[in-house]
């Protein structure tokens, strides 16, 4: 007869791979060591908030975030995955901080950590991305230049965001609206050249800026003309007592 396997084994399987088959994890109820990249059955990442009770020290719960994830409920990363990736479970909230730090980057770009953790991967791809970088793209530059990669995601983080860029953009736009009339310059036609009042000028028809015809095929861009001088535009033996209307 085939061996049991010891009740012990089990319950520690149980205690350390993450609550996928048919445990319901709730956020609240997860101690503050286990909560940190924990999904609960809502498909909301976990995240630890620190607190500070009347006349107490500081202390840690575990409480739902707004954090969406796709395809992943029930899960509490495992140990190894944790360490694999170089992640800490101490960290209070939900940052792209540890994006920064090059050794954290080597461990999450590593194999180990990139080919064996869903978990991990898909929130830090997020929050690349939220800084504006494809996590796959800086793995790969990791591996050709890690300085020139690392400086490539500094640079990223320093720049302003697109939702911070929006909100510049919605402000000035605010404030162009706003302003006086005399403030904003009103940009207005030059008057069109021709010896007809009553016909509208063409700006592409290059035959309203010239007398000879020889011009009116001309593929450069009409040259305006001082309106002081007409004249310039009509032979001389037209005479100077022309009238024009």
């Amino acid at each position: 007869m085939a061996s049991q396997i010891p009740i012990a084994l089990i319950l520690s399987l149980a205690l350390t791979l993450p609550f996928a088959h048919g445990r319901e994890v709730v956020c609240e109820e997860l101690p503050a060591e286990l909560c940190a990249f924990a999904v609960s059955s809502a498909g909301k990442r976990c995240v630890v908030e620190s607190y500070r009770p009347a006349g107490g020290e500081t202390a840690y719960q575990c409480r739902v975030s707004d954090v969406s994830v796709e395809r992943m409920v029930d899960w509490v990363e495992t140990d190894e995955c944790v360490a694999a990736c170089g992640a800490d479970r101490g960290s209070v909230g939900i940052s792209s901080d540890a994006l920064l730090d090059p050794h954290f980057t080597e461990k999450l770009c590593s194999p180990q950590c990139y080919e064996n953790c869903p978990n991990l991967i898909d929130l830090y791809y997020n929050l690349a991305a939220g800084e504006g970088v494809v996590l796959s793209h800086l793995c790969e530059a990791r591996r050709v230049n890690p300085i020139r990669a690392m400086a490539e995601l500094h640079s990223a983080a320093a720049a302003p965001s697109a939702t911070e860029l929006s909100t510049i953009s919605s402000l000035n736009s605010d404030s162009v609206a706003g302003a006086p009339t005399s403030d904003v310059a009103a940009v207005v036609p030059a008057p069109a050249i021709s010896d007809d009042v009553t016909a509208a000028a063409s700006p592409s028809d290059v035959s309203q800026y010239s007398a000879d015809p020889s011009f009116d095929e001309l593929d450069a861009d009409p040259v305006p003309v001082p309106a002081t001088s007409p004249t310039a535009f009509f032979d001389d033996d037209e005479g100077e007592d022309a009238e024009f209307i």
